[in-house]
């Protein structure tokens, strides 16, 4: 049986998470922020529309590749942190499996994204649709002429280095980049969902 999802987001999304004396917001093993989703849609566009065309692919994937690190180090806080201990290891009975659905049920509670694992092949291949996240802003950009949803393409890859790549490495020197994933569906570009499918790097 899958891991209930639902209960998940509906339990997660009742913990308030409020700022320290010190105006830090710890939570999850780690420390979160509330700035604007729009201020992260128009920074990245703007970086990326502003390289010359031929260097607007290793815009991307600076882009992608911050969300990678970001999301390794942050996935691991989330599912070693008390929340976590608290609503979703309870209800995990297949591991790593149950743990990357769990990962991405974080997601949807923070209001990152309705992202859903579509397909897994363990230790090998996933594949997420995404019905809502935070990068498919079309009001606010129209619809696009590129995929941009950087973070999510990035943080799938880091799921699957931490259920996948061997233990968690805090200098990210193993372990981190033992994935990779690719955008290759977007709501930004008129799709119903965006899909991100993340394969195993061959070893060189």
């Amino acid at each position: 049986m899958a891991i209930d999802r639902k209960r998940i987001v509906e339990e997660l999304s009742k913990i308030e998470l409020l700022g320290d004396k010190t105006g830090l917001i710890p939570g999850y093993g780690v420390f979160l922020q509330q700035l604007p989703a729009l201020m992260w849609n128009l920074f990245a566009e703007r970086l990326t529309r502003a390289v010359p065309p031929e260097l607007q692919e290793t815009a991307e994937w600076l882009l992608i590749d911050a969300a990678h690190e970001c999301g390794y180090h942050t996935g691991y806080g989330i599912i070693t942190s008390e929340e976590w201990t608290a609503v979703v290891e309870p209800i995990i009975e297949k591991v790593p499996e149950d743990i990357l659905e769990g990962a991405f049920a974080v997601f949807s509670a923070w209001g990152w994204a309705n992202a859903v694992i579509h397909e897994l092949v363990p230790g090998e291949k996933m594949v997420i649709h995404a019905y809502d996240y935070y990068e498919a802003d079309v009001v606010s950009y129209g619809i696009s002429n590129k995929l941009s949803a950087y973070t999510l393409t990035g943080v799938s890859a880091a799921f699957m280095d931490l259920a996948y790549g061997g233990a968690y490495d805090p200098t990210g020197a193993t372990g981190l980049n033992t994935f990779t994933c690719k955008q290759t569906k977007g709501i930004e570009c008129g799709d119903v969902f965006g899909e991100f499918i993340v394969t195993k790097v061959p070893h060189s």
